[in-house]
C-alpha cells in the first residue's frame, strides 16, 4: 500500500504562528482523537474476536468435525452385527369347490349296479351335494428371531476404510489450519493497513491546516501589496488540492476501518490500538523458517493425509481380491422347540467383470502422484519462505536507513522555518520543507507496514502464525497511527 505525498506549491505562512503551534500541539498530544466513538481494539484482541466470529473458520472447523464424526463411525468396522427381527401375523383364505361332477358320478354308480342292487337303493335314495361349497381358514399369530452376522476374515477391507475416513479427518484438519493461518495473514493486512491508512490521513488533514493558514496569510499579504496576485493564486490552488488529499486520505481509511471492523465481526467503527512495528534486530535466520515450514505447515500435513488416502485405496483394491469368512446364525425367538440355523460363509470372487489389475495401478499412481506433489511443495515452501525472509529484512533495513532522511527532513524544515523570519528563505521554500517531511513520514511508515506484511506471510508460509504476537511483544520500534515521530524502546 503505497500513499505518496504530492508537492503542493504555494506560499507558506511564517512559522511559529501561535494558531498552527496550538492545532500540531494538539494532534500530538492527542493522537487517538480521530477515534472518538470508535471500539478501541489490541491486535490480540483482534485475532480473538475474529476466531470468535469469522464463518470462514466456523464452516472450515464443521468440515473437520463432520470428517472427525465419520471417522468414528466406522471404528468397529468389521465386527460383529446383530439384528433382532418380529412381526405379528393374520390371514384369511377361501376355497371355491364345485361339487357338480360329483353328484353327477353318483348317478352313473347307481345305474351301473345289478338290478337287486338297484330296487335296494331306489328303497333309500341317495341325497344330493349342494352345487358347490367354499373352505374356509383363518388364522393369527406373531414370529420373532435373532440374527447375527460376524466377518472373520475381509482380507482387510475394514482396516482400509477406517484408514481412509482417518486420512480425509487429518486432510480436513489441515484445510481447518490453512484458513486459520490464511485468517491471520488477513487481519494483519487489514489491522495494520488501517494503521498506515490513518496515519496517512492524519498527515494530509494536518498539511491541509497548514496551508489553510498559509493561504489566509497570503491573502492578507495580497491586500497590503506585499506578494502578487499569482502567488495568491497558487496558494489556492494548493488549499483546494490539499483539501482533495485530505478528503481521499481521510476517506480510505473509514474503509480500511470498516474493512477491518467485518473482518473481526465487531459492529461499528474500529480503532487499532497495537501500532506498527520494526524489530531494529534481524529475526531468526532463513533456516530457522524452512525447518520449520517443513515440519509445522499445513500443506505439509494436507499431501501426507492424501498420499494415506492413496494407500488405503490400494489396499482396498487389494481387500477386494482376497476371500471372505463370515459367520453367521439365527434363531427363533418362542420357548420349546424354536427353530435355528448357524454356519460359516466362503465368498472368494473368481471373475469379476471390473478390471482389478488396472484399478491396483491406478491407486498406485495416485501414491506416486501425492510423493511428487510432496517434493514439490517443500520445494515451493522453501523458496517461499526464503522471498518473504528476504522481504522482512529488506523491509527492515529500509525502515532503519530512511532515518537519516526523517533527520534531514526535519532539520531542512527547520533551516526553513528560520530563514523565512531572516527573510533568507521564501514561503515557497517553507511549504515543500513541509510537505517534504510529510511525505518522508509517510514512506517510513509504509516501510513498517511493509515488514509488518511480510513477516506475516513469513510465518504463515512457515506454518508459525500464531506467533505474530510475539514478535509484537520484542518490537523496539513503533510507529502510531497518528502524525507522530516513531518511538524505541
Amino acid at each position: 500500500m503505497t500513499l505518496p505525498l504530492s508537492k503542493p506549491h504555494a506560499l507558506a505562512r511564517p512559522a511559529g504562528s501561535p494558531r498552527l503551534a496550538s492545532l500540531v500541539a494538539a494532534l500530538l498530544l492527542a493522537p487517538g482523537a480521530w477515534a472518538q466513538g470508535a471500539t478501541a481494539l489490541s491486535f490480540d484482541a483482534a485475532r480473538a474476536s475474529l476466531l470468535a466470529h469469522s464463518e470462514q473458520l466456523a464452516a472450515s472447523r464443521s468440515a473437520q468435525q463432520a470428517s472427525q464424526l465419520q471417522a468414528d463411525a466406522l471404528k468397529r468396522l468389521g465386527g460383529p452385527s446383530v439384528a433382532l427381527t418380529g412381526m405379528a401375523y393374520a390371514y384369511n383364505a377361501n376355497l371355491d369347490l364345485d361339487l357338480d361332477p360329483l353328484n353327477q358320478s353318483l348317478g352313473q354308480i347307481n345305474a351301473a349296479l345289478p338290478n337287486w342292487a338297484q330296487n335296494l337303493v331306489g328303497r333309500v335314495p341317495i341325497p344330493q351335494l349342494p352345487g358347490s361349497y367354499t373352505l374356509n381358514r383363518h388364522a393369527s399369530g406373531t414370529h420373532a428371531a435373532i440374527a447375527a452376522v460376524w466377518p472373520i476374515y475381509t482380507g482387510g477391507a475394514p482396516e482400509a476404510a477406517r484408514g481412509l475416513m482417518a486420512a480425509r479427518e487429518r486432510e480436513a484438519e489441515a484445510d481447518s489450519q490453512l484458513t486459520g493461518q490464511q485468517l491471520d495473514t488477513l487481519l494483519v493486512q487489514r489491522y495494520f493497513g488501517a494503521q498506515l491508512t490513518r496515519r496517512a490521513a492524519e498527515l494530509r488533514a494536518q498539511a491541509e491546516r497548514t496551508i489553510a493558514e498559509h493561504d489566509q496569510a497570503a491573502a492578507k499579504m495580497l491586500a497590503g501589496g506585499v506578494i502578487a496576485r499569482v502567488e495568491r493564486l497558487q496558494a489556492s490552488a494548493a488549499l483546494d488540492e490539499a483539501r482533495r488529499n485530505a478528503n481521499k486520505a481521510e476517506s480510505d481509511a473509514e474503509l480500511a476501518a470498516t474493512a477491518l471492523a467485518r473482518t473481526v465481526g465487531i459492529p461499528g467503527p474500529v480503532a487499532p490500538q497495537t501500532p506498527l512495528f520494526v524489530n531494529s534486530q534481524p529475526i531468526e535466520p532463513l533456516s530457522y523458517f524452512i525447518d520449520a515450514a517443513l515440519t509445522h505447515h499445513p500443506g505439509i500435513s494436507k499431501v501426507a493425509a492424501k498420499k494415506a488416502q492413496a494407500e488405503r485405496l490400494h489396499e482396498g483394491e487389494q481387500a477386494l481380491r482376497r476371500p471372505q469368512v463370515i459367520a453367521f446364525g439365527s434363531r427363533q425367538l418362542k420357548t420349546g422347540n424354536a427353530d435355528w440355523a448357524a454356519g460359516l460363509g466362503v465368498r472368494w470372487t473368481l471373475y469379476d467383470s471390473l478390471d482389478r489389475d488396472a484399478l491396483e495401478a491406478a491407486s498406485l499412481k495416485q501414491i506416486e502422484q501425492a510423493e511428487h506433489a510432496d517434493a514439490q511443495l517443500r520445494s515451493d515452501l522453501a523458496l517461499l519462505v526464503e522471498r518473504h525472509w528476504r522481504a522482512v529484512d529488506t523491509a527492515r533495513r529500509q525502515y532503519l536507513d530512511m532515518a537519516g532522511a526523517v533527520a534531514l527532513a526535519a532539520e531542512v524544515l527547520r533551516l526553513r522555518t528560520a530563514g523565512l523570519r531572516e527573510g533568507t528563505s521564501t514561503t515557497l521554500e517553507l511549504i515543500d520543507a513541509q510537505t517534504n517531511q510529510a511525505k518522508v513520514l509517510t514512506e517510513r511508515a509504509q516501510a513498517a507496514n511493509d515488514y509488518v506484511q511480510a513477516l506475516a506471510q513469513l510465518l504463515e508460509s512457515a506454518g508459525l502464525s500464531d506467533q505474530f504476537s510475539a514478535y509484537i511483544a520484542r518490537a523496539d520500534i513503533r510507529v502510531p497511527a497518528a502524525a507522530t515521530t516513531p518511538t524505541e524502546k
